[in-house]
């Protein structure tokens, strides 16, 4: 970045967000610019971050925009350009927005808060420091001996860990990311998004088409998602076993998995109170006949603190969370003596005689001065590490077959903003307490959930496509009166991983495509049946009805925008499906109890293990098909 591309950058930022001249500007949200809260700075810092080829790429941008009087432009005139420049663009302006409504001052404030109504995280008593496990630290490279090493300790390979150091196993477990504790967490947005979110935060697929946001951490996802369990469905089930051959999941022999899990996780549904946004959902669904049920958390109720759960998604500083760290991981250290080295990510698995033989990689502190290699002998070896890692693994390990990274499937979301006119306090209560699933399976078993979403003011402003300066701050301007709706469409197509962890999707399967376009238009007559007066589709190219416009036009233009990057912005929480179970070599990575095909000893213990997608929020499924392999693995273990 030379002084002419920072120039530009800086300029861009205040186009994104410019000053306006506006009567109602009692605390200066109109008058305020992007750099006025050091947004520049923030975008310069991530830059200055990036791999050298993609700053270059940042810079070569820059240079098309000054090339095309970007600098010398009226406000008009440069929007304009930036109009032009379409897609190359958008993940620039959506930092922008990012960093200048989600970025805290000196204070762990932001500015702009007040006037979208925010509050700004709970405030909390003081929380003891209280670190049950104590992670290994290298000081030089180091060798271990180990019955089992488990690679990631997220949802699937916490809870291995947990039941295999129970039976006495030595159990080893490396986690790429960090240990986290109640202390830690602090609720804020940004701040959340570097410690306990893979690659810093929500990230496009390699192709730009779809927005993953996915945990990274000791604990991984169920440290920081939304507490939402949901058992397998019959339907679902039924397919797994018959045309997958994981044939006990149609049996009882199943329900005793997600029974245990249940009750380990503590899931209630005492603590699923409804804010403004969820009493929309509930009462335009009870308008339209839908079905509408009250979510199950795996929460504490004794712990359990309304304000705090509404920030959950960055960290739960209350302890109610009842995360695999808490419910597996803690005991398999305190009480059974596992292992675990964070900030280790691990290169390869090594075999011998054509089987499991253990891992290498490396251990890195945090902040980048030391590393060291690390290396674990060991007959077991899980690879947990999460649909969008635990394919890389493999294929640098030259192991797992054709099928490895293949068969991504990622819920893919459309999301909806209803105007109700009034403060709906999206920040207050659980994200997702109540969902509607008339549509699960509107079609051959495949179909969608409608949910909430947790309240953010950093991605949410992120996520409004940006048009103009003046039209985006209104809409920030009312983002205190919008309650959001997203239609989670279980895929039946699907996308890939390659070795570095980069995804490519693209909804195409004309079924999804159904699908998606019936669930964004179940998303708009649900705010229209819950008394919204104005609703925004997030995509390119629609604008926002308004009470008294043309509806039905309003929901036919929305269902026909193009669902990927340019046209609608989606998201995904649930990556799942690239290391899949099943009983073909040449569709599946492992058999029907979790162990690769060709390579005894190697077992996946995550989300990439599914056949194919859940069509649920997939926690407790990937818990239940764990310790289901689990149970596998001790069977096999001499």
């Amino acid at each position: 970045m030379n002084p002419d591309r920072t120039q530009v950058l800086r300029l861009l930022c205040d186009t994104v967000v410019p000053p306006i001249d506006h009567p109602d500007d009692a605390d200066g949200f109109w008058a305020r610019r992007a750099t006025d809260v050091g947004a520049d700075l923030g975008v310069l810092a991530t830059i200055a971050a990036m791999p050298a080829d993609q700053q270059e790429s940042v810079g070569l941008l820059l240079d098309a925009l000054a090339a095309q009087g970007f600098l010398t432009a009226a406000q008009a005139q440069r929007e304009q350009i930036l109009g032009a420049a379409g897609p190359a663009v958008t993940p620039l302006t959506s930092l922008v927005l990012l960093l200048t409504y989600g970025m805290p001052d000196v204070t762990g404030r932001n500015p702009n808060w007040s006037r979208l109504g925010y509050p700004g995280p709970a405030a909390r008593p003081p929380v003891p420091e209280k670190r049950p496990i104590t992670p290994l630290r290298p000081t030089a490279d180091l060798d271990l001996d180990a019955d089992v090493v488990v690679i990631g300790s997220g949802a699937g390979g916490g809870l291995i860990a947990g039941r295999l150091a129970a039976t006495g196993a030595r159990v080893v477990v490396l986690e790429a990311g960090r240990y986290r504790s109640e202390s830690d967490f602090r609720q804020l947005e940004l701040a959340a998004y570097q410690q306990s979110y893979r690659r810093g935060g929500p990230t496009p697929t390699a192709d730009q088409n779809i927005t993953l946001m996915t945990g990274s951490g000791l604990g991984g996802g169920t440290v920081i998602n939304w507490t939402n369990c949901i058992r397998t469905t019959d339907r679902v089930r039924r397919e797994w076993a018959h045309e997958h051959g994981l044939t006990d999941l149609a049996t009882p022999e199943f329900d005793r998995h997600l029974d245990a899990v249940w009750r380990e996780l503590s899931v209630t549904g005492q603590c699923s109170q409804f804010n403004r946004a969820h009493e929309a959902m509930s009462r335009g669904a009870e308008a339209l006949g839908w079905s509408f049920a009250t979510a199950f958390r795996n929460w504490d109720e004794k712990r359990h603190d309304v304000l705090v759960a509404g920030g959950l998604g960055f960290g739960d500083p209350s302890g109610a969370k009842q995360s695999t760290l808490k419910v597996y991981l803690e005991p398999a250290v305190v009480s059974h003596g596992a292992r675990v080295i964070d900030g280790c990510s691990v290169e390869r698995i090594v075999t011998e005689n054509g089987r499991a033989a253990g891992v290498v990689g490396g251990w890195t502190s945090e902040d980048g001065s030391r590393s060291f290699a690390v290396t674990v002998r060991a007959p077991v070896v899980v690879v947990a590490a999460g649909a969008l890692d635990s394919p890389g693994v493999l294929l640098r390990s030259r192991i797992g077959g054709p099928a490895v990274g293949d068969h991504l499937r990622l819920h893919p979301c459309t999301v909806t903003l209803g105007d109700y006119g009034t403060d709906m306090r999206g920040w207050w209560g659980p994200p997702q307490a109540g969902l509607v699933n008339e549509f699960a399976a509107v079609e051959d078993g495949y179909g969608f959930l409608m949910e909430s979403v947790q309240y953010t003011t950093g991605l949410g402003a992120s996520a409004v496509p940006f048009t103009t300066g003046a039209e985006h701050k209104q809409a920030m301007a009312d983002y205190r009166n919008y309650g959001s709706f997203i239609g989670l469409v279980r895929d039946r197509g699907h996308g890939r991983v390659g070795s570095d962890g980069s995804a490519f999707y693209e909804i195409k399967d004309d079924l999804d495509v159904r699908n998606s376009q019936r669930a964004i238009e179940a998303q708009i007559r649900l705010h229209h049946a819950a008394g919204a007066r104005g609703i925004r589709f997030l995509a390119r190219g629609v604008p926002s009805w308004t009470f008294g416009e043309d509806f039905d036009g309003f929901v036919a233009q929305a269902r026909e925008i193009p669902l990927r990057a340019g046209g609608a912005v989606l998201f995904s929480a649930h990556q799942m499906g690239s290391c899949r179970m099943g009983t073909d070599p040449s569709t599946s990575v492992a058999d029907p109890r979790g162990e690769l095909h060709d390579t005894p000893g190697v077992w996946i213990g995550d989300g990439s293990a599914f056949p194919t997608s859940s069509g649920t929020n997939p926690m407790i499924t990937i818990m239940a098909l764990a310790s289901r392999t689990a149970e596998h693995i001790t069977q096999a273990t001499p």
